[in-house]
């Protein structure tokens, strides 16, 4: 099959597997090696701290996402909505929107004793709630179906519940933010409340600062008509700018409509900063590893003068002398990188099976549940990282190829046979 090969590719694979056994050539088959392996560990690398990250990301984001809505439309000034059936029936008709819930969101003070924390109150339809969020899973749906109207009970943020050191059926005092005029002045609002629970959606911000309520209790509380706001959650969450641009055109003025990306903004900022920076903090390594096959093929040339003053003068033309050393590097290139991509893609879709091999080996935790609260080192490879790392791995190994091509090309045919 070879010998059906163009004339570059043939001379250029007997090269690149380093051809007569000699020490020579043997040190040079020794460098090549080095470099093959020196692209496939950079790329791997890339791939694997890559699916790390995003899978992280997914973790953190979808644990966010358990107690952020995907969209959030409120009233503008705080004020409830004229409305609330006619903004979830509009809500409802965008084929994007699989669920819709109202709620009233405000700021308050939760004391039990001396102990005194700021929440956010939520307030929320316990039939409608399970539509929009996580929270309402099969183990916890049951502790927000007891929030009835009237019966002003609670259900707090596990960390929140047990920094105040409550538990379940006991009471505390929930402080309005604006209190009541009264002749001897400006009196607080209070309101005593049953805790009917806990939930843990694994994200410490919200569970250390979240309470939820019925509705129709938090709007008493706040003197409010009706819900300020609906939540929604869309079939597909990577639509939330297109599908909360559409509502906000639907919906006119007077609402103002925000999606889950810009709640969060500054966080998802500083994770697409830190992968881009990591990125090409690895990609160097990728890069000292493919211009190491500028080393390995400039000694080639060096030792294969002879033999390319040989070719020229059957008849080869600097062109094809430039591209049989060419061919050589891009064999090393596109090997290392094929390895690479084999042995980071394996890592990455098997690492929830190797990190707890390496933890039982070593004796070690590399993720204590009470600190990321996450106990599995989680991987979500992408086609959009893999590819841009292949690519540029290979663009690098082409280029690193160009100067020692070019410098063979120049062999003066009867300068290299002078002493042979």
């Amino acid at each position: 099959m070879l010998h059906k090969l163009p004339f570059e590719l043939r001379i250029g694979w007997r090269y690149t597997r380093a051809g007569r056994s000699t020490r020579r050539n043997g040190f040079i088959s020794f460098i090549s090696g080095v470099s093959m392996l020196g692209i496939a560990l950079g790329v791997a690398a890339l791939i694997i701290v890559l699916s790390v990250m995003n899978g992280f990301q997914k973790e953190v984001r979808d644990r966010m996402l358990s107690v952020v809505s995907h969209i959030e439309i409120y009233a503008l000034g705080g004020v409830a909505l004229p409305d609330v059936s006619q903004t979830l029936t509009q809500a409802r008709a965008n084929p994007q929107v699989v669920g819709a819930a109202p709620f009233i969101a405000a700021q308050a003070l939760l004391a039990r004793g001396e102990d005194m924390k700021g929440v956010l109150v939520r307030g929320i339809d316990p039939a409608l709630e399970p539509e929009v969020t996580d929270l309402a899973t099969p183990g916890q749906q049951a502790v927000l179906q007891q929030l009835q109207a009237g019966g002003f009970g609670v259900v707090l943020g596990g960390e929140l519940a047990r920094s105040m050191g409550v538990r379940m059926g006991d009471v505390v005092t929930l402080v309005a933010p604006s209190g009541q005029v009264t002749p001897a002045g400006v009196v607080p609002r209070l309101k005593q409340m049953t805790v009917l629970g806990t939930f843990d959606s694994g994200h410490f911000e919200y569970d250390s600062t979240l309470a939820l309520v019925h509705w129709q209790d938090a709007a008493k509380i706040f003197r409010l008509e009706g819900p300020t706001g609906v939540r929604l959650k869309l079939r597909d969450l990577h639509q939330a700018r297109e599908v909360a641009q559409d509502l906000s055109d639907t919906l006119g003025s007077g609402f103002l409509v925000r999606d889950w990306t810009r709640q969060n903004r500054s966080w998802f900022a500083a994770v697409q900063v830190e992968k881009r920076m990591m990125f090409i903090i690895l990609t160097l390594i990728v890069a000292v590893a493919a211009f190491n096959l500028v080393s390995t093929l400039v000694m080639t040339v060096t030792d294969k003068r002879a033999d390319i003053a040989i070719l020229r003068t059957l008849g080869a033309s600097p062109a094809s002398i430039m591209g049989i050393f060419m061919v050589q590097g891009a064999m090393v290139g596109v090997i290392g990188t094929g390895a690479g991509l084999l042995l980071g893609l394996g890592v990455a879709f098997n690492i929830d099976v190797i990190v707890p091999a390496l933890e039982h080996l070593l004796g070690a935790t590399f993720l204590p549940q009470d600190i990321y609260l996450i106990s599995r080192m989680p991987s979500d490879p992408q086609r959009a990282d893999i590819v841009p790392v292949a690519l540029i791995s290979l663009a690098m190994a082409f280029v690193a190829t160009l100067y020692p091509s070019w410098r063979a090309s120049q062999v003066n045919p009867a300068e290299a046979l002078r002493y042979e």
